[in-house]
């Protein structure tokens, strides 16, 4: 019934329970999981642990935290190869992150940029991150463009109207915990995108939802951020719950999701 597009399971943060949570998740109802890389290791853990059980599928990314001082063509050439494995749906999690103060734009820039090339060398869709840096994003995305580009953004933090820029270049709005936090906008970006738009995340470990919020995440806990979501556009958890599942389904091109 539910799903949670983006969840680090792979992450260390779940070596001491991690069957314990697959087996809390489903459950739960959590039908689908995506584990995303943010480097070539983390990517790697991801699509073995995917192909250890049947409702996992993985992303392969480099995170612009994960960047380093240089880029060069070996990571994306590993990346590349990863990205080939039977189960990753998509390129990421990649994009622009500026809220540090040591950060390197053009860096960033550049490595965003050589993922959305590699995504759409595969035909894959790509999962963004965007943190205070929605302008230049944005613009890349506008530029890079082309007819088969989609994705979603990843932990939405954007408004209503950066929401809706994004849908006309091909990507879905993906609604993590902090939908529940005090002062979101996330509730008036619901109200305010069509459900076929919209998914599902947790960013586990991190971002719990209330009642939760600090304390680690888990993907069972998605179905607090559908309840929410059900909740705004007065429907029922079925069917809301149905719905995204699909979006999902389309987006990654699953069947039986």
């Amino acid at each position: 019934m539910f799903v949670d597009v983006h969840c680090h399971l792979s992450f260390p943060d779940f070596d001491a329970d991690r069957e314990e949570i697959i087996r809390e998740m489903t459950a739960a109802g959590v039908t689908l999981l995506v584990d995303p890389g943010i480097d070539v290791e983390s990517s790697r853990k991801s699509v073995e642990f995917a192909a250890a059980h049947p409702m996992v599928y993985a992303n392969v990314g480099l995170h612009p935290h994960e960047i380093g001082q240089q880029l060069s063509e070996s990571i994306f050439d590993e990346l590349a190869a990863l990205a080939r494995s039977r189960k990753v749906v998509a390129i990421g999690e990649t994009g622009l992150d500026y809220h540090y103060p040591d950060c390197n734009p053009l860096q960033q820039q550049e490595a965003f940029r050589a993922m959305l090339h590699l995504a759409g060398t595969l035909d894959l869709p790509v999962v963004i991150h965007c943190r205070e840096a929605w302008k230049d994003l944005l613009t890349i995305l506008e530029e890079e463009q082309h007819s088969s580009m989609r994705g979603l953004m990843h932990c939405f933090s954007g408004d209503s109207e950066i929401a809706l820029r994004c849908i006309r270049l091909g990507f879905a709005i993906s609604i993590p915990g902090t939908i529940t936090y005090k002062n979101s906008l996330l509730p008036e970006v619901v109200r305010n995108i069509p459900l076929e738009h919209l998914l599902t995340e947790t960013d586990s470990p991190y971002l719990s939802p209330v009642p939760y919020r600090g304390k680690r995440n888990h993907p069972s806990n998605v179905r607090l951020v559908t309840e929410t979501i059900a909740g705004i556009k007065n429907m029922t958890l079925e069917e809301s719950a149905g719905r995204i599942a699909g979006n999902a389904a389309r987006i990654f091109k699953l069947e039986g999701v």
